[in-house]
């Protein structure tokens, strides 16, 4: 199969941003270390700059932390986000590490408030996708929309649907590698490194230093430009949450 030129470019990108040694760092207004760029959005103390049900996350062992269980504070009838209240998202690098035991989570950019929520904010949009089984960690998925847009290993296209518009066409336009092959690199309940992408119309998630999907997104006017950075809890399995060392840099 001829790989389009636009999505060897998606992949050519991922690579040199995710495997590149970035040998200037800053010091951030918290003290962290940082590559040249890059912005702290997590102080590693509080949730200051967060927005969420302070009955499902908190701050442990410096890491933002989601939890749920078996009480009747805890225990989901929907999916929840913790939102980054300071700012909004559109082109951008994200970098962080995250651990999950139990259950389902995910990086929500370019999203919008859809309604509080009985159990904390819903939202609907782009998602980076993150479980604890084996499946859909790394897949992009949009919340509360189209569903998935690639799954694990896929490089799509999304293209508007004129017979269903709220169904697009997804065109499987290549490979980034094989899913249980890029599962097998994922760890399970320890801490990994996890990578967005989002730099007009192209995405690019990254685990561990491995691309999982490249999507490029011509299913206009659903594919949102700019939008709410956020983190999730899913209803369903008890689980936990963490995430730590976030860092954001702006493509200009």
């Amino acid at each position: 199969m001829q790989i389009p030129k636009s999505i060897q470019v998606a992949w050519s990108l991922a690579s040199v941003l995710s495997l590149s040694l970035i040998s200037n760092v800053v010091a951030d207004h918290h003290g962290e270390q940082l590559e040249d760029g890059f912005k702290s959005l997590f102080n590693g103390k509080d949730l200051t700059d967060w927005t969420g049900n302070p009955n499902l996350w908190s701050v442990e062992d410096g890491a933002i932390t989601g939890k749920t269980g078996e009480t009747a504070e805890n225990k989901l009838t929907h999916n929840t986000f913790l939102i980054y209240s300071a700012d909004s998202v559109d082109d951008f690098e994200l970098r962080l590490q995250y651990r999950i035991v139990g259950g389902n989570s995910g990086i929500q950019y370019r999203s919008k408030l859809l309604e509080p929520g009985e159990f904390g904010p819903i939202l609907s949009g782009y998602q980076a996708d993150i479980e604890a089984g084996t499946t859909y960690s790394g897949i992009l998925y949009e919340e509360k929309g189209r569903g998935i847009l690639a799954k694990r290993g896929e490089a799509t296209k999304v293209l508007t649907n004129p017979a269903n518009e709220k169904k697009p066409k997804i065109e499987i336009v290549g490979s980034v590698g094989d899913s249980e092959e890029i599962q097998k690199n994922i760890k399970s309940e320890d801490w990994n490194d996890f990578t967005v992408i989002a730099n007009g119309n192209q995405f690019t998630h990254i685990i561990n230093g491995r691309v999982t999907v490249t999507v490029i997104d011509e299913d206009r006017p659903s594919g949102a430009k700019s939008g709410l950075l956020a983190l999730q809890i899913h209803q369903g399995p008890v689980m936990t949450i963490q995430y730590k060392n976030i860092r954001i840099r702006k493509i200009k």
